[in-house]
């Protein structure tokens, strides 16, 4: 181990900026993929399918692994990395990954084995007989993707404990290579099965990826369950909350999923306005909250909560900095956007529109989407999962209410419904969000909230500069093709906020420009 995670804090920002360009990798190669599906399969059958059957390998991974087995394994590792204890911590990690190896193989069989029933009750209520068996098929294929997925998420967790970020920070590319080869390679034979495949062979990728940089750490495998090892108990001790918290948020999206199926091209609609949103979230928070969970862990570990809350005040700042202008950009650039990315082949103009619609109602929670990875992170670093995951699942549960309320609303307002589904979402997080910050800050006895609304503010106030830019260029633009709108509008729109950041001589740009003269420098 080359560095000592005992005292990360000074590469923050640095591992925060890797993180954030790989991602932003990620996210290219992501938005391609979708590219390549929109304008190869037809939106109200193949993709509507497609996306259901994906629903239960997301949420099993999403319960058992990935964020969830990081976020609990982490903090736990990390005690025994800074009491340089490596073979307690390889013990550790070993027995982690034997124990997710079984249950996520268990789960991904039960999953293929109920399959009919999942899509005909549950899934795909209101899809056609043979949309239904198009989604079972596809279904069975894309668990195989469950157990790759399952693994991959604790090398992450290892990985990033170490604070090595790169490697994990380029899986999802990997991920989404696999989708693009299935589209290329195999759907010309295969159709929307060779898409699935493509799930399959991205979610290999995405862990292949990582092995060199774990075998460079040099640690040891222990062929054991750890049943009796104290530290394994309390990592799936503090899964335990989260995984219950994860399943209301996969409840609320099944619902979702639901409601969505009775109408055509609702759901694959939904699931790419939900991932264009996700896009800029994760290039903009998930970044900034990959890197500083090492930080926060090892701040608590020897307790230092001065630090933590420093920290988690800077990291609130960056993320609102750029989520309020993406949020604005988002919004107004919306069609261009879209017409311009996926607006060909099978993706038609109303496509486009149905997309547009629901992004913009994802999009109003953008902030709160950020700033909640970031917090959360605070509080799973201070081995606390149940105050996030209850208040979590309180307003999951909420969503639940509000994605019934708000369907049959804009159903009546003649608006089309599955936006309301999208505002739900974006209404509950920001309940949630609102509620875990209050109690964050009685327990850190402050957050420097002076400082995070001073941060918020020049957001505000440069976000308004924006978005008079942008309408202005929009309408200047009238029938231009997509292209030159979307593209022209976030060079005028990035160039428009970033002068206004330097005017109003905001901490971060200050740094970040004395950082870029330093460089020269040299």
């Amino acid at each position: 181990m080359t560095e000592n995670p005992s005292s990360p804090t000074p590469n923050f920002a640095r591992a925060a900026g890797t993180v954030m360009l790989a991602y932003l990798f990620g996210q290219l190669i992501g938005l391609a993929a979708k590219i390549l599906i929109g304008g190869a399969f037809n939106a109200g059958t193949e993709l509507d399918a497609f996306y259901a059957a994906n629903r239960p390998s997301e949420t099993l991974v999403m319960i058992m692994a990935g964020g969830i087995l990081v976020s609990s394994f982490i903090p736990v590792f990390v005690k025994f990395l800074i009491k340089e204890d490596q073979r307690s911590a390889w013990k550790l990690a070993s027995a982690t990954a034997n124990l997710i190896l079984i249950l996520m193989t268990i789960l991904a069989g039960l999953a293929a084995a109920f399959a009919w029933p999942i899509v005909q009750y549950i899934l795909g209520e209101g899809f056609s007989p043979e949309k239904q068996a198009i989604t079972v098929d596809l279904l069975r294929i894309q668990t195989i993707s469950i157990v790759f997925f399952g693994i991959s998420g604790l090398l992450a967790g290892i990985l990033n404990s170490n604070q090595k970020f790169l490697m994990p920070a380029l899986a999802p590319a990997m991920y989404q290579f696999g989708q693009i080869f299935g589209v290329l390679a195999l759907a010309p034979s295969m159709g929307v099965y060779g898409l699935a495949w493509g799930v399959v062979i991205g979610s290999v990728l995405n862990l292949l990826i990582q092995v060199p940089s774990l075998l460079r750490l040099k640690g040891q495998y222990h062929p054991t369950l750890g049943l009796q090892n104290p530290a394994v108990g309390e990592v799936f001790r503090l899964m335990a909350p989260r995984m219950f918290g994860a399943a209301v948020v996969q409840l609320m999206l099944w619902v979702n999923t639901l409601l969505a199926s009775r109408f055509e091209g609702a759901v694959y609609a939904l699931t790419l306005g939900f991932m264009m949103m996700y896009m800029a979230q994760a290039a903009i928070a998930q970044s900034v909250a990959t890197a500083v969970m090492p930080t926060f862990s090892a701040q608590y570990a020897q307790g230092k909560l001065d630090d933590i809350r420093r920290t988690l005040s800077s990291a609130l700042r960056g993320v609102i900095l750029l989520s309020v202008p993406a949020t604005a950009g988002l919004i107004l650039l919306g069609t261009p956007i879209i017409a311009f990315l996926y607006q060909r082949g099978e993706f038609t103009s109303e496509t486009t529109q149905m997309v547009v619609w629901a992004l913009t109602w994802y999009t109003a929670g953008l902030v709160f989407h950020s700033t909640l990875e970031v917090l959360v992170r605070a509080y799973y670093a201070m081995h606390d999962t149940k105050t996030p995951v209850l208040v979590g699942a309180a307003a999951m549960t909420l969503s639940i209410g509000f994605s019934l309320l708000f369907s049959s609303l804009f159903t009546h307002l003649g608006w089309m419904p599955h936006g309301g589904l999208a505002l739900a979402v974006s209404l509950s997080t920001a309940l949630e969000v609102t509620t875990l910050l209050l109690l964050m800050r009685k327990r850190l006895n402050g957050i420097h909230g002076g400082e995070i609304a001073k941060g918020f503010g020049a957001a505000a106030l440069g976000t308004l500069g924006l978005s008079a830019a942008l309408v202005f260029w929009v309408q200047a633009a009238g029938s231009a093709p997509a292209a030159l709108t979307a593209l022209g509008g976030v060079a005028i729109g990035g160039a428009v906020y970033g002068l206004a950041l330097v005017l109003l001589r905001v901490q971060e740009v200050r740094s970040l420009m004395a950082a870029v003269k330093r460089r020269l420098s040299r």
